[in-house]
């Protein structure tokens, strides 16, 4: 496992060990798939990884006017896998499914004709879908994993690929980028990875009140009240779930003391 500054780079085996001892804090529901398209297979030398995550928050920052890189997670032809926009952080990958969404960039141009994907980053890819699923506790289906082109840019509605859309991830993603070619090349793949894996899936969590951040950011304490340390913040338009109230204050999470201030949440 490599550092520089906040990108993370690891191999699979890293990441899930990683993501198993993560602490999220905002309710997660979908797996957004993506591909760079530019920087391709061609921009990639092997070892290159760090400098093309900078090239692309470069880009996002000063062309898009985000606060750093879009996605949350980036693979790579190698099989190595970066994270890079905490995953506590709201990402900037789909119109309309960001909220609750963890966005995957995977480097590489997969329309038709573009870049063959390698076996590596083929295996990366279904691994981390997998492990996400495990993690936030999501059955493998076309309802918690999603391809950018099934969404109108202009709306944010899901339209299933009809309407002002991209062909992100590629027109020739696991063998497309429709739904049914979703739900018969790729989404099986995720699913057996999950069944293969350490413990097999997990059970989805019960229905919890739920409610969004409603300031800019917000202070998420280990304990109810003021006089408790800060462990991190929660940005605007972050979903929770609400496991405990208590003299104005909420737990958002099941089994740690991470609580929030109920006047800054909408219900």
């Amino acid at each position: 496992m490599q550092t520089q500054g906040r990108f993370v780079l690891c191999n699979s085996d890293e990441f899930e060990h990683w993501l198993d001892s993560l602490k999220v804090s905002r309710t997660v529901t979908l797996i957004q798939n993506h591909h760079t398209w530019s920087p391709s297979y061609a921009h990639f030398s092997g070892s290159n990884q760090f400098g093309l995550l900078r090239a692309m928050e470069d880009f996002h920052v000063r062309e898009r006017g985000f606060d750093m890189i879009a996605q949350n997670l980036t693979t790579f032809p190698d099989g190595t896998v970066a994270v890079c926009r905490p995953l506590d952080r709201i990402p900037a990958g789909i119109k309309g499914a960001n909220q609750k969404g963890i966005c995957i960039e995977h480097l590489g141009n997969f329309d038709t004709g573009g870049d063959t994907m390698t076996t590596a980053q083929h295996d990366t890819i279904i691994r981390v879908n997998a492990a996400l699923c495990r993690h936030f506790g999501l059955t493998p289906s076309t309802d918690a994993i999603v391809y950018h082109h099934w969404y109108d840019l202009d709306s944010g509605t899901r339209t299933n690929g009809t309407g002002n859309t991209k062909t992100c991830p590629g027109t020739n993603f696991f063998g497309g980028n429709a739904v049914a070619a979703a739900e018969t090349g790729f989404v099986p793949l995720v699913r057996q990875a999950l069944s293969n894996s350490a413990g097999g899936p997990v059970a989805a969590p019960a229905t919890l009140p739920a409610a969004v951040v409603a300031v800019e950011s917000l202070n998420v304490r280990n304990g109810a009240g003021l006089n408790y340390a800060v462990v991190k913040l929660l940005q605007h338009g972050a979903a929770v779930s609400v496991y405990e109230q208590k003299g104005g204050w909420c737990r958002i999470a099941a089994e740690r003391q991470e609580w929030v201030c109920e006047r800054y949440l909408q219900r």
